[in-house]
């Protein structure tokens, strides 16, 4: 059962209190003296009904409405006066009053009036606690201290209030794309409608479009008796999410693109019009650029796509919600499995921040499933996770920073080491080597560590552009980052500098 809760403002303590004594068991309850106390806390906290008298010392009531109708056009506001003057009943409901109680406060007329504002407002009540709850439930996946975790979580706020702009999802696989089109459906005005995922690359070529838009009865061989309906038909006002949606073969790209224009589609072995509202998201992990150039996906589909786009950061882009997330995965297991581990030891927390992760926030959080399942101890040792060095095959982050060191300029004050290019002129290091730990030294003074990464970073990144011509998007793909992170990390740079 839902429970609701009500502002109670009255200047008066035996009425405060009265009402307090009759509504708190089945309401959650706050009490305010005066007009200005309830205004400050409204910012803080929204409750879902208020009980407000029109005769408060200092800001009046009928002041105070207006104030809340403004900041909260849908707040239900009930108005209570001591004696029944007409004009200040009339200008309290032209300010957007509910209703109106006399005093002294009849119960039972007190009730019904709850009760008539409650209906008015439960169905609105009931999508924000399912909202919040599936929030709850999946936006875990999205914590974190980076600023490219911010980045998304704004992302999501400013998409999700439009019911049909198609929104386009790019980022590697396990980077959590899906959950991203749920939080946006969860958020979005169509949240009571379906949320219908499709796989694109999951259906063989010659089945996907009878899939996506369904066929008609008969349409061919083995077809059902009375016809299908397609998760284009299923999403109907609601969001239709098309995860690998580059492997749309042509003729699929082209009813999509119809659809898209305007609403309408045909079945497969069909001639009848079907008309369907739903919001499209889709995502992938190509470069649909290449694609386009290529020939292999249509440039005005991928136009239509796109009103919305959005570049999801790898977890290697964002080492800062490693641990977070590491610990958010540590609890649900631990709950999963029975167990109370409490932490990962420094050994595993470091081997979790230098493993390169192909699998991005999917294989995190099975590394974790892994060793809380197998760990004997209160805390996440490194072999329990499986992790050796350079499990991955890549070059962790601890090994670039020893790149860093034997870059240095205090480590090579001859080199032709440039603050600039962050390259030697020497050939073998026109390309990045594995360095052995033999060859870092670290000078007597010894060296700002936070300076010498910042600096790799910088020198890197300006060699990329150098390298693409000052093309951002080129930079990004040549040290395996997305635009969007690359454009922040190097603005944020040169601002350092």
């Amino acid at each position: 059962m839902i429970r609701y809760s009500i502002a109670i403002v009255d200047d008066e303590q035996t009425i405060r209190d009265g009402l307090d004594l009759v509504l708190a068991d089945t309401y959650d309850l706050a009490l305010y003296k005066d007009a200005e106390s309830f205004a400050a806390a409204l910012a803080d906290k929204v409750p879902d009904l208020v009980l407000m008298d029109i005769g408060l010392p200092g800001m009046s009531g009928i002041e105070a409405l207006g104030l809340v109708k403004a900041q909260h056009p849908g707040l239900p506001v009930i108005m209570i006066t001591a004696f029944e003057d007409i004009q200040m009943v009339i200008q309290s409901m032209k300010l957007g009053a509910f209703d109106f109680i006399l005093k002294p406060i009849n119960p039972d007329l007190l009730e019904l009036t709850i009760q008539k504002a409650v209906s008015s407002i439960a169905l609105v009540k009931e999508v924000q606690l399912l909202q919040e709850k599936f929030l709850r439930e999946n936006e875990p996946c999205f914590i974190g201290e980076s600023k490219n975790i911010e980045d998304i979580m704004d992302f999501i706020n400013l998409v999700a209030s439009s019911p049909d702009t198609p929104i386009m999802i790019l980022g590697e696989t396990g980077t959590g794309k899906e959950l991203i089109a749920k939080a946006i459906h969860a958020r979005s005005p169509v949240f009571q409608g379906p949320f219908v995922a499709v796989n694109c690359s999951a259906f063989p070529e010659d089945l996907l479009e009878s899939e996506l838009f369904g066929y008609e009865a008969g349409a061919f061989s083995g077809a059902r008796n009375q016809g299908k309906k397609g998760f284009i038909e299923e999403a109907h006002k609601g969001t239709l999410f098309l995860d690998e949606v580059a492997d749309l073969s042509p003729a699929g790209q082209a009813k999509l693109l119809r659809f898209l224009e305007n609403g309408e589609f045909y079945k497969v072995g069909g001639t009848r019009t079907y008309r369907v509202s739903t919001r499209v998201v889709s995502a992938t992990n190509k470069h649909l650029d290449d694609l386009v150039a290529a020939g292999r996906f249509r440039k005005d589909l991928y136009f239509r796509l796109c009103v919305v786009k959005a570049n999801i950061p790898s977890l290697n882009e964002r080492p800062d919600d490693i641990l977070p997330l590491a610990k958010y995965f540590l609890q649900q297991f631990n709950e999963k499995f029975g167990k109370s581990l409490t932490g990962f030891t420094k050994d595993a927390r470091q081997g979790l921040v230098s493993h390169t992760f192909t699998g991005n926030v999917r294989e995190l959080k099975n590394i974790v499933e892994r060793a809380v399942l197998v760990a004997k101890n209160d805390l996440v040792d490194t072999p329990e996770m499986g992790l050796m060095p350079d499990a991955a095959g890549g070059k962790a982050p601890a090994r670039l920073s020893l790149r860093t060191l034997e870059n240095s300029p205090e480590h090579h004050e001859n080199s032709g080491y440039s603050e600039h290019s962050g390259y030697s002129e020497h050939p073998e290091h026109s390309e990045y080597s594995e360095p052995s730990e033999h060859t870092v030294t670290i000078p007597d003074k010894g060296v700002v560590l936070g300076k010498l990464l910042s600096d790799m970073e910088h020198a890197y990144m300006a060699k990329a552009l150098a390298q693409a011509g000052g093309n951002e998007s080129q930079a990004a793909r040549l040290l395996h980052m997305n635009h969007h992170t690359f454009r922040y990390r190097w603005k944020k740079l040169n601002k350092k500098d």
